[in-house]
């Protein structure tokens, strides 16, 4: 297998976390993309312009991470990042999208103070994605005591959620609202496969 992968992107690194925990992470060859380049040619394995995506050995490429992360699941025999049925699949599903959500808006957020000339910033739309990720803290620091010892989908994604607002909006400070999602953090980010994947920019 091959991964289309940006060192920064939290859905590579959602991806990365998921392979590392089934043990997948030394059959899966790494591709850096850069999906802004005018010339890339991801379009040719995602339609959407967007990494992670992951190429099979058969030529088919699947996208985004959730397709990416489940299908890693399902070649482990046990796995249990996605419980097969019932009320914890849906659970699992729930705090997955929970999560995605919170990196969705994390990440257009960045695009708007980074990515769009100033002259065009829209402050609004930011405060709306700050309020989205707000939401979601204070969702996850309400229902984080249901946790337990799961390390599971919604757990892959929520630590690297946490981890790029530290990465991308260390002024947020969320720690502050939400010490028993910080401490859940500070214990997990110890997990052999969420400290091997910190972010960081690449080398100029």
């Amino acid at each position: 297998m091959q991964l289309r992968y940006s060192p920064t992107s939290p859905y590579v690194r959602k991806v990365n976390i998921s392979a590392m925990e089934l043990r997948l992470d030394d059959e899966i060859q790494r591709i850096p993309t850069n999906p802004w380049e005018a010339d890339t040619d991801l379009p040719a394995h995602n339609p959407l312009g967007r990494v992670p995506a992951l190429i099979l050995d058969d030529g088919e490429t699947l996208f985004d991470s959730p397709v990416i992360c489940e299908y890693l699941d399902s070649l482990r025999e046990g796995a249990t990042l996605f419980p097969a049925s019932g009320t914890e699949r849906w659970q699992a599903l729930r705090l997955q999208a929970l999560g995605d959500g919170m990196l969705d808006a994390s990440v257009l957020m960045l695009i708007e103070r980074a990515r769009r000339p100033e002259e065009f910033r829209w402050a609004q739309w930011v405060e709306r994605q700050e309020a989205v990720v707000g939401r979601a803290l204070d969702t996850f620091e309400a229902e984080i005591g249901d946790f337990g010892g799961d390390f599971r989908i919604g757990q892959v994604v929520l630590s690297c959620g946490l981890g790029y607002l530290d990465f991308r909006f260390p002024e947020l400070d969320w720690r502050h609202a939400h010490p028993t999602l910080a401490g859940w953090f500070a214990k997990i980010s110890e997990r052999p496969s969420v400290a091997a994947t910190v972010p960081a920019d690449p080398p100029a």
